[in-house]
């Protein structure tokens, strides 16, 4: 109480500074005898003092501050009645009785501060006395405060009360409307469909949506019965409200006369400029649509943006999906808007099977349209039209390899019959497009044949060995390795010799792939160890990391005398990922190299080899002054205790 002495005498000073720092520490001590000249304060201009006092007041809460806040609600300085609403709305749950003792106060004013107050206090009590201002307060604003209140409760026990306030007048309507929401009773279904009767297109429109939003599948037969004396623009709420209740899928259950007035219903609201009522149009649609439907949502889809709006378009497509076949999609791949035929083209992708049989609709449809369309639409078709063939498409395919000159769409159709048809029929058409401008067809090409395999395809590819062109050699040597070394060691042996460094890589690549089946091609590999080319070299030192046997760790260890320091590193990495000791004094001598990368290296490998003269030279590191050395030493060290333990 000593402390409080103080605080109080502080609170009195004439210093702004002292009272604001008596005001700070009268909270932190939740000095309750503080609480009577902390509310006097807030009435100060000085806005520090305000800030303190607000403060504390809210820190000791209690009966005895509400009490003492509850009268600056009847200032007349707005700064100060809305200050002493905020603390009400944060402590005022600590003493209800006082809060609703206001409630039926002479002021107006007072009456919709305490109901505004009231809502805040997530207290059940507040709902008796909120509801009887509700249904009984002369005042409008106090009811439609109370209302907002009800519904910041949430508390199940105001549904009654608000049901009946759905009659009052429209002001209030609107917040009532909104609580109903918030509480989602489902007794206030039939009091808001009941309420339609008499309420405005505005209030009316708030009390479907509301409907929507509870999802009380009653309300769907009351809304039904209401459609058609509805005008255009409440009718679209009900439809977009019965969608949301029901769902999509479930508008198949009704009855065929009602299904179909919907679906006439649906198709009106896809015309409508609010885009949720669009799309709750949509959705219904994709279960009950049609030919009108499909013609709809198409345009509507072809107008939205590809990456802005991908999302709502991905849904939209997949309603449209849902539809399926019909005279609008084609209609829409052979007419004149690019962006609808894009649309149309990814619908139909949705809709065709997982692999494309003799006479399948969707499947034929795309490729009819094929060459009657632009080239950006022809690519969309190809691609699927590639990931759906086989065998029956082929025809179509081969026409393509013959016409076409897109290497866009060349590639689709030389995946499909090559690589995933495996044509050999095809490959005499495919082997031109290695000559191909673009790289990316050349590749293409290049694994159709490979795919297709056979004694034409290597002898084709023997005969390209022999070009003088070394992109030419280059395709050869990749090709032949893939189709089998030992069948082709010959050319193979000879491309290692190549006067071109990349037809050398490829060359010792093709030769290593064998490295799980037999000992053969070490010898050769090992051969360009002393390539002039630094990427052979390194290339080398990859394959022998890859394939590693203890007979190559003297040829990694001298590979640590190269020019190079990339293939000193990709050797130190197989030295270390092998646990290769016999290279441990070498990489330490190795430790005053000029490149820190591969200092680094050196101690990770070190680490990752372990022995006493690595742990030894890695604990000299730990002295460096190079923070990141010492780092990696320790790291490594912790790595050779670890893998003792």
């Amino acid at each position: 109480m000593a402390e409080c002495s103080e605080y109080l005498f502080l609170l009195k000073s004439d210093d702004k500074d002292i009272v604001r720092e008596g005001a700070f520490r009268a909270g932190e001590d939740n000095c309750v005898e503080a609480v009577a000249l902390l509310a006097e304060l807030l009435k100060t201009n000085h806005l520090g003092v305000q800030e303190a006092a607000d403060s504390s007041l809210r820190k000791i809460g209690g009966s005895e501050t509400v009490q003492a806040v509850l009268p600056l609600l009847r200032s007349d300085e707005a700064p100060v009645r809305n200050l002493s609403m905020d603390i009400l709305r944060e402590v005022g749950w600590q003493d209800m009785p006082s809060l609703i003792a206001l409630v039926h106060d002479d002021d107006p004013d007072i009456r919709i501060f305490v109901a505004d107050i009231l809502g805040s206090t997530d207290n059940v009590m507040a709902v008796e006395p909120l509801c009887d201002a509700l249904l009984k307060d002369p005042e409008v604003n106090v009811r439609y405060q109370a209302a907002v209140s009800l519904g910041e409760l949430g508390k199940p026990e105001a549904a009654s009360c608000l049901n009946k306030a759905i009659e009052d007048e429209e002001w209030v309507q609107y917040s009532v409307i909104e609580a109903l929401t918030k509480i989602g009773h489902s007794s206030s279904v039939s009091a808001l469909v009941k309420a339609l009767d008499h309420a405005s297109d505005l209030v009316a429109s708030m009390i479907i949506d509301s409907l929507g939003e509870l999802g009380d599948i009653k309300a769907v037969t009351m809304l039904l019965k209401r459609m058609d004396e509805s005008p255009t623009a409440l009718r679209n709420k009900i439809v977009k409200a019965v969608v949301k209740i029901l769902g999509g899928k479930s508008l198949t259950l009704l009855n065929a006369s009602e299904r179909e007035r919907f679906r006439q219903y649906l198709l009106v609201a896809l015309r409508d400029e609010d885009v949720e009522i669009q799309d709750a149009a949509i959705q219904g649609l994709a279960h009950v649509g049609g030919e009108q439907a499909s013609e709809g949502i198409l345009g509507i889809a072809g107008a939205l943006d590809q990456d802005r709006d991908q999302e709502r378009l991905g849904v939209i497509i997949g309603c449209l999906a849902l539809i399926g076949l019909t005279d609008a999609l084609r209609q829409a791949l052979l007419g004149d808007d690019q962006a609808v035929a894009h649309v149309a083209v990814q619908v139909l992708s949705m809709i065709s099977p997982d692999s494309c049989g003799s006479g399948d609709s969707v499947c034929t449809v795309l490729m009819e349209a094929f060459w009657q369309v632009g080239l950006p639409i022809q690519r969309q078709i190809v691609s699927v039209a590639a990931d759906r063939g086989n065998e029956h498409s082929k025809d179509f395919f081969i026409r393509i390899l013959d016409e076409h000159t897109d290497g866009t769409v060349l590639k689709s159709a030389v995946y499909l019959l090559g690589e995933k048809l495996r044509l050999a029929e095809v490959v005499d058409r495919i082997f031109p497009l290695l000559d191909h401008q673009y790289d990316d067809v050349k590749e293409a090409a290049l694994e159709a044949c490979i795919a297709i395999n056979g004694p034409h395809v290597r002898e084709r590819f023997v005969d390209m060995f022999a070009s003088d062109e070394p992109i030419r050699r280059l395709m050869a040597v990749y090709a032949l390795g893939k189709l089998g070394v030992p069948a082709n060691l010959d050319i193979l042996c000879r491309a290692i010799d190549d006067a071109v460094p990349d037809i050398r890589k490829v060359a010792i690549e093709a030769l290593a792939s064998e490295c799980d089946v037999s000992d053969d091609w070490q010898p050769l590999v090992l051969s360009r160890l002393g390539d002039e080319s630094k990427d052979v070299r390194l290339t080398v030192i990859e394959i022998l990391g890859k394939c590693f046997t203890e007979s190559f760790v003297p040829h990694l260890v001298n590979a640590l005398n190269d020019g190079d320091d990339w293939v000193k590193i990709r050797a130190i990495d197989a030295l270390g990922e092998h646990g290769a000791v016999q290279a441990v004094p070498r990489l330490i001598e190795m430790l005053d190299n000029p490149n820190r990368f591969v200092i680094m290296k050196i101690v990770e490998a070190l680490g990752r080899i372990g022995g006493q003269s690595a742990f030894r030279s890695l604990l000299e590191l730990t002295n460096s002054d190079e923070y990141e050395l010492v780092n990696a030493a320790e790291e490594a060290i912790a790595n050779i205790q670890e893998a003792q333990e």
